[in-house]
C-alpha cells in the first residue's frame, strides 16, 4: 500500500492535478489497484457543472493515467528524481458508463498490456461503488528530463 508521500515520490504531480489518493495494491509489471476519493472541494466543479457536478471524463482518464505511470516506474524500479517521467501518450477505447459525482471514491484499476522503447500500454478501468465509470486503453511514455 502506499499513501499520499509515497504516491508523490512517483508522480510529479501536484494539488489540484494529483489524481490518486492510495495505491491499494501493486505487482510489479503486471497490475495496480488505486482510488481517488472526489471531494465537493474539486476545484474542477466550480464549472463543470455549477448546478449538477459532475467529474470531468478527462480528468478520469488522467487518473487512471497517473496510476499507469505509477506501476510503470514501480516496474523499472525508478521514480521521477531519477530524471524521468512518464507523460500521457494516447489512450483508445475508452468508454464512460456512468457520472462520478462528490462524495464518490473512485476506484481505479490498471493491468499492464505491453511496454517497448518507453511505451507503456495499459488496460485501465475506473469504479464508483463496484460499478464501471470509464473503460479505456492507456499508453505513457517513459521520457528523461
Amino acid at each position: 500500500m502506499m499513501h499520499v508521500k509515497e504516491i508523490m515520490e512517483f508522480l510529479p504531480h501536484r494539488y489540484p492535478f494529483l489524481l490518486v489518493d492510495r495505491v491499494l495494491e501493486v505487482e510489479k509489471g503486471k497490475s495496480i489497484v488505486g482510488y481517488k476519493n472526489v471531494s465537493m472541494n474539486e476545484p474542477f466543479f466550480t464549472g463543470h457543472f455549477p448546478n449538477h457536478p459532475v467529474m470531468p471524463g478527462v480528468l478520469i482518464v488522467e487518473a487512471m493515467a497517473q496510476l499507469s505511470g505509477i506501476l510503470g516506474f514501480v516496474t523499472v524500479d525508478r521514480k521521477p528524481s531519477d530524471g524521468v517521467v512518464h507523460y500521457l501518450a494516447g489512450c483508445s477505447k475508452v468508454r464512460f458508463k456512468r457520472p462520478v459525482l462528490p462524495g464518490d471514491q473512485l476506484r481505479m484499476e490498471s493491468q499492464f498490456i505491453s511496454g517497448k522503447h518507453g511505451i507503456w500500454k495499459f488496460d485501465c478501468r475506473a469504479l464508483v461503488d463496484g460499478e464501471v465509470a470509464c473503460v479505456a486503453e492507456v499508453m505513457t511514455a517513459e521520457r528523461d528530463v
